[in-house]
């Protein structure tokens, strides 16, 4: 069981590389700006999107952990492949639909799934040998591997702009969709008690962790949701606000790889960072940093705005491990998958609505003010929460047994 374990992590870790190994991602907006899409009409397929994960998503985490986690992930990595092989015949704002649709019935199938599939192998790994890296330092290392293969695919796809076209990226990029399923196959599902109590009895347990049980997974759920709608928006505004710049497209793929490399090393270190602030330095960091970002590239401009943006990719760099460690650590295993569908439905659920509105500004008001409206909006949305949170952290750090003096 031991090697299967280990198989399962390693298959993980390459399943996460490839399933972000998107190389149509960094010049998406030019690309459908191609067959004439306005921005406008490009937030609306990504709230398509998110309707599509919104509404698949915690079903598919239910599924996942009460039929399999393996299956699930399966199933997901197939429908993904499909949504790059409708890439190869898109030709208008119908078609790209139709793509975001399969992208979203596979990716809230993945969701959740993998991340606890993951977690209870480094956990039952450590409880049998005393291996493993441990579940923490596991979970971050795959989001620092996810963050790290965007940014290959962005220089990737600068380079095949460089030597061909758009329909030659779009070619290789439903070659490569089919790659997690194959490495999908040598996972296997570690072992867990059988669910008894049916589903009436399983979701009231669901809903007393998250609400009742434990205050501190329902102020990080909160947390996620707010930095993970920012992180969305920020992603579909780079390439804008990168081409009034005036940056080449041929350039886009290289920030892009910079940008999700500075994702991938804040997501490495993370730990390290939090044992040297102090989990409350550490919070407010994580909260001032993409306000800044937002400031900067409203405020300044051409390269030095360009330049801001990181200040948004260390954030999310940061937020991704502090808040989905902080998550998964209180969550029973029974029901981890579904716990992280609900987290990531709360984020999609708020880009379904505001997504649209989105793009309606940057059509109509411009980059600059929809930055400005971002910060407005997200300051003070960020010290609620963080001071929520903290407060929270605090009262369960007080309520801990206190060793005898």
């Amino acid at each position: 069981m031991e090697r299967s374990l280990r198989v399962n992590i390693v298959a993980i870790y390459l399943m996460g590389f490839f399933h972000s190994f998107m190389v149509v991602i960094p010049v998406f907006v030019p690309l459908v700006q191609g067959y004439g899409l306005s921005m406008a009409q490009v937030l609306q397929t990504q709230a398509l999107f998110a309707l599509t994960v919104a509404v698949f998503e915690v079903p598919s985490g239910y599924i996942a952990d009460v039929w399999g986690r393996r299956r699930a992930i399966l199933a997901g990595s197939a429908l993904n492949g499909v949504g790059f092989l409708w890439l190869l015949w898109a030709d208008g704002f119908v078609d790209f639909l139709v793509y975001e649709i399969f992208l979203g019935l596979g990716i809230s199938l993945i969701s959740g799934a993998d991340l606890a599939l993951l977690y209870d192998s480094e956990t039952q790994l450590e409880a049998e040998s005393g291996g493993g890296a441990g579940a923490s330092k596991s979970l971050s290392r795959l989001i620092s591997i996810e963050a790290g293969a965007s940014g290959v695919a962005g220089i990737c796809a600068s380079l095949l702009l460089l030597f061909a076209d758009m329909a030659t990226l779009v070619k290789f990029q439903a070659v490569c969709g089919f790659v997690p399923l194959l490495l999908g196959l040598s996972l296997v599902e570690t072992p867990r008690p059988v669910l008894s109590q049916g589903h009436a009895g399983n979701a009231r347990v669901i809903l007393r962790t998250l609400v009742l049980d434990k205050p501190v997974v329902l102020w990080t759920a909160l947390a996620i949701a707010a930095f993970g709608l920012l992180a969305l928006y920020a992603f579909w505004i780079y390439q804008k606000y990168w081409e009034l710049a005036g940056v080449p497209v041929s350039l886009f793929g290289y920030i892009w790889a910079v940008f999700a490399l500075t994702v991938s090393v804040a997501a490495r270190y993370a730990g390290a960072i939090e044992t040297w602030l102090g989990w409350r330095r550490m919070l407010w960091l994580t909260a001032a940093l993409p306000v800044i970002g937002l400031l900067g590239m409203a405020l300044a401009g051409g390269w030095v705005g360009v330049m801001f943006g990181f200040a948004i990719q260390l954030s999310r760099g940061l937020s991704l491990t502090l808040f989905y460690e902080a998550l998964n650590r209180r969550v029973d295993g029974d029901f981890r998958a579904t716990m992280n569908s609900l987290v990531s439905l709360g984020v999609r659920s708020l880009f379904i609505v505001t997504g649209p509105l989105l793009g309606w500004a940057l059509d109509r008001i411009g980059v600059a003010s929809t930055l400005l409206v971002l910060v407005a909006v997200f300051a003070p949305l960020f010290v609620l929460v963080i001071l929520g949170l903290g407060l929270r952290i605090r009262r369960e750090v007080e309520a801990l047994p206190q060793p005898a003096l």
